[in-house]
């Protein structure tokens, strides 16, 4: 138990330094992400494991993600592709900022 809160507070430390180092990340936050296009993308990318809905299939459910992960982490989670069977994804900047303002929105 003891490690696994130390991991998880090891990964929190390392994606807050990353947030702060990665321009990637700052401007994945700098960007005014569009919630339509973030739909879109998701429909495209996310909806198959996801839920049309993002109500959870073979990935978990998306809904109140917000409340669950942080920006950063959010991030995180769609490019690194560090937990199977999600695919790593490389959307643009723009994209991911869009992607984000619609997962906040669920």
């Amino acid at each position: 138990m003891l490690l696994a809160i130390s991991l998880t507070v090891l990964l929190g430390i390392g994606l807050y330094f990353s947030h702060h180092i990665d321009p990637y990340i700052r401007a994945v936050i700098a960007a005014p992400g569009d919630p339509s296009q973030g739909h879109e993308i998701f429909e495209i990318n996310c909806a198959g494991c996801h839920g049309v809905y993002a109500t959870g299939n073979v990935g978990p459910s998306l809904e109140n993600i917000s409340n669950r992960k942080s920006d950063v982490m959010i991030i995180h989670q769609v490019i690194s592709g560090e937990t199977p069977p999600m695919p790593k994804f490389q959307p643009t900047a723009q994209e991911m900022a869009d992607l984000l303002n619609y997962l906040k929105r669920l």
